[in-house]
């Protein structure tokens, strides 16, 4: 299907890495684009592509509703992802209450399309390997689980006639995003410690194949009433992942492990000190993760609505995101 430069798309979470990068692309593709930033200076680049920015909270229904106004496409990418330092209404007043305005907003605004986005972690650690989008729901802590009170909202809206599709992402990287940052680190000054056995599951998206699955949601007429789980193109074990993280980075990890249990005793110890202060604790249960929750996903059904195909190889994705680290200076 051609883009066609008559579509408005409004994207929520445009000063973030997911959000950034859908603005751009959209910009590529020769949409006319519309963001609601919080911090209107952070969306610069975007306005100085032409892209509109509304200067709003999407906790402000009024401002939610000004930046609606004559879009055909909302993209609800914005959300608070995860902090020791925010509390659950911090998480409600974003990802549920800030997601039932998009929608009504979006209702009344008469756009032909509605993508939300929700998580892969709605499902938890899951049971069945590969997960497909019927796996049980099973949050494991509260983003996750106003993530999904957000998700529910979204579903119903469109079951009741929004037209509009959801989708989970899983493990979203690529160059523009530190959050794996700390482990390139770990693995290149020798000092990743493996916990546990190294056998969980571990599933990534590079964000150009992520990008390219959102649009298709929004413009894919099998896309409508559907929600898809967006993930690369397979999963692999978590020995596997530090072992190409290694190669990115030139240096190969350490070898020997520790029992899980010692690390989940100084997670809660952290947090523990960390939350009547209001800080993040600098090693916070839900990394734990990491070490002990499989992440492995079936992504069949976008491939046969939608004709999603990540291109991206993990190792390749791993080695690009490893030189934009050391192109600005993160990386020895």
């Amino acid at each position: 299907m051609n883009d066609q430069p008559e579509r408005l798309a409004l994207v929520t979470g445009a000063t973030g890495f997911t959000g950034g990068h859908l603005a751009q692309t959209l910009l590529d593709r020769g949409w006319r684009v519309r963001v609601l930033a919080r911090r209107p200076e952070a969306a610069r680049g975007l306005a100085e592509r032409g892209a509109e920015v509304v200067a709003g909270d999407i906790t402000d229904p009024k401002i939610v509703m000004q930046a609606t106004q004559g879009c055909t496409h909302v993209f609800h990418i914005a959300a608070y992802y995860r902090g020791s330092s925010l509390d659950a209404a911090d998480y409600r007043a974003v990802n549920v209450d800030g997601t039932r305005y998009v929608l009504d907003a979006a209702d009344k605004a008469g756009v032909t399309r509605v993508v939300h986005c929700s998580t892969a972690g709605v499902h938890g650690d899951v049971a069945t390997i590969p997960a497909k989008e019927d796996a049980p729901f099973n949050p494991g802590d509260v983003y996750q689980e106003t993530k999904l009170e957000g998700e529910l909202l979204a579903a119903e809206a469109i079951k009741s006639g929004l037209p509009g599709a959801i989708f989970r992402p899983v493990g979203i990287y690529g160059p523009g995003d530190t959050r794996f940052l700390k482990l390139y680190r770990a693995i290149q000054r020798r000092r990743f410690i493996m916990f546990g056995k190294g056998e969980v599951l571990y599933h990534l998206t590079y964000i150009s194949d992520l990008v390219d699955g959102i649009i298709l949601l929004g413009t894919h007429e099998n896309a409508l009433g559907e929600t898809f789980l967006l993930a690369g193109q397979r999963y692999y074990t978590l020995k596997e992942l530090v072992a190409m993280v290694g190669k990115a980075v030139g240096v190969a990890p350490r070898r020997g492990r520790i029992p899980i249990s010692m690390l989940l005793a100084a997670a809660h110890l952290s947090e523990a000190i960390a939350r009547p202060l209001r800080i993040d604790a600098p090693l916070q249960v839900r990394q734990c993760d990491f070490f002990t929750k499989d992440r492995a996903f079936d992504i069949s059904k976008a491939r046969e609505l939608l004709g999603y195909n990540p291109t991206i190889e993990l190792s390749d994705g791993l080695a690009r995101t490893a030189q934009w680290y050391r192109d600005e200076g993160m990386l020895g």
